[in-house]
């Protein structure tokens, strides 16, 4: 056990040492993420002219909203993880965790979880900076139950996102080029992940609706928690439920695509 853990402690020090060489790139993506929250002030000031909510929400829920989004994103997103992962298997060189006893899903979990340590921490920076400017529209729930329940929410979401990364990299088997598969479920979760925008200005149906897919519990769940946007208990455990259905289910699936997919690679390079 503990042999298992070194070598997988090992992978994530190696993992963040090489994020922290690019740590410049997560700087400049951080940069523009603040540059998008600027527009999404100017939007939404200009729709919450004359109204005091929208939706049942002021405008600084809304703000606080998109400030929680952004942080989330860059803690537990998975930014290129599908397209590293293809690449392994198209180079070869994921030919040497056949032959070593290395789980691949924890060396690739490894991984994600080094750069997620390193550009959560490099978003800091930036919204220390502007919190002076922002200190105004930030609405936090006061209640405790919000945040216990925000913890484990994040980190399935964590499991989600890379999960869902994971089979999409594993598609790698069967298809040449993954590009398209991502860039479909990007859209798909910038629109039903509450991305775009809150979720909460659905029609109840397609919200219920939305609730039910595993896009809404990648970031807009936990943010909403964070941001006091699900004001039940009963309702976030509820929620939680689904949540935990979806995390186990899409780490199955992953497992079941590795396993199929190692039946028809041909172990050439690496």
């Amino acid at each position: 056990m503990l042999a298992s853990l070194t070598k997988y402690r090992a992978a994530f020090l190696v993992g963040l040492q090489s994020n922290l060489i690019y740590r410049v790139n997560f700087a400049v993506r951080g940069f523009f993420s603040f540059f998008h929250l600027v527009v999404v002030f100017i939007l939404w000031s200009a729709a919450y002219a004359g109204n005091s909510e929208i939706g049942g929400f002021s405008l600084g829920q809304t703000i606080t909203y998109f400030v929680a989004l952004i942080v989330v994103q860059f803690m537990i997103g998975a930014f290129n993880e599908d397209y590293q992962i293809s690449e392994e298997i198209r180079s070869g060189l994921i030919n040497q965790f056949l032959l070593k006893p290395v789980n691949y899903f924890a060396y690739r979990f490894s991984i994600y979880l080094s750069s997620r340590l390193v550009t959560g921490g490099l978003i800091l920076l930036p919204l220390l900076l502007c919190y002076p400017l922002l200190k105004d529209y930030l609405a936090l729930p006061h209640a405790w139950w919000p945040y216990a329940y925000a913890v484990p929410a994040l980190v399935m979401s964590a499991l989600i996102q890379f999960g869902i990364a994971y089979c999409f990299g594993m598609l790698t088997f069967w298809f040449l080029e993954i590009q398209g598969f991502v860039i479909l479920s990007m859209a798909l979760e910038s629109v039903l992940g509450g991305q775009i925008f809150p979720l909460d200005l659905l029609p109840n149906w397609l919200f219920g609706l939305s609730a039910g897919l595993p896009y809404f519990y990648q970031m807009y769940f936990p943010v909403a928690l964070l941001t006091g946007r699900i004001d039940s208990p009963a309702v976030a455990a509820s929620m939680m439920q689904i949540q935990l259905f979806w995390t186990v289910i899409i780490l199955l699936f992953g497992q079941i695509l590795w396993r199929r997919g190692l039946r028809l690679h041909t172990a050439v390079g690496g």
